[in-house]
């Protein structure tokens, strides 16, 4: 699912030169104005070497209507654009349904390097997500493959009853897919279901910060961007570090 995502989303390919230079300065231009979005890596602390990649939306203050709008897929035109926002819009409109103004943490992407799929680090991203759900005492949300939400299953994470198909014909697919949504609730909201938390507009699971599971180098909170939030495990022998 994610290489069809990304082929509808970069119809013109991500590994030339030209492009990667326009995805940095975009990316870089985006941290500077916007205050909710992080990518993080994982990287082996023996080697150096970047094993995956998340991105994701850490919502820590409610948003008004106009700052949850759907602004669209600007980077493309024409025929290429309604073709990514017709892929998009459903995604925006059940997260628009199921959490509206509260906050909750959207994971974007989870992914890695198909040389170092044996290690794990899959597992490692799940677990991690899990932590920084309890360290922040909202839920975590994913829109997941219908290959992977299993292994989510078995963590813990929550499958919603809302739906998403993506039609065949629009994906350029031999047949309909549909997409698992899933969420895993914080520790403090004692075994609380996501529906009974959704079915209680004005109730936040607690407030405020939680005691963190997770190291924040640099300073607490979230006013610096630049901050990192690291966890290390061992993953089948070798360090693989979240920051």
């Amino acid at each position: 699912m994610g290489d069809i995502m990304v082929k509808i989303l970069l119809p013109g390919g991500v590994d030339s030169e030209e492009f990667r230079k326009a995805q940095t300065a975009g990316t870089l231009s985006w941290w500077h104005h916007n205050d909710c979005q992080y990518t993080y890596k994982c990287v082996d602390t023996d080697t150096g070497e970047v094993v995956g990649m998340a991105l994701g939306n850490i919502y820590l203050k409610e948003r008004s209507e106009e700052e949850r709008k759907n602004h669209g897929v600007g980077w493309l035109e024409g025929a290429a654009r309604e073709r990514a926002e017709a892929v998009l819009k459903p995604l925006h409109d059940v997260r628009e349904r199921l959490f509206g103004r509260r906050r909750y943490i959207y994971a974007h992407v989870i992914a890695v390097d198909p040389k170092h799929q044996d290690r794990k680090a899959g597992a490692l991203w799940r677990k991690w997500g899990i932590e920084l759900s309890n360290s922040l005492g909202i839920p975590i949300y994913f829109e997941l493959s219908p290959s992977t939400y299993q292994l989510y299953e078995k963590m813990g994470y929550e499958t919603l009853e809302e739906k998403i198909i993506h039609k065949a014909e629009l994906i350029g697919t031999a047949e309909d897919i549909e997409v698992p949504l899933m969420v895993k609730m914080p520790a403090c909201a004692g075994g609380m279901a996501f529906k009974e938390w959704r079915s209680s507009p004005f109730r936040e699971v607690k407030e405020g910060l939680v005691t963190p599971v997770i190291q924040v180098s640099g300073g607490a909170g979230f006013k610096n961007r630049r901050h990192m939030w690291r966890r290390h495990l061992r993953c089948r022998q070798q360090r693989l570090c979240i920051g």
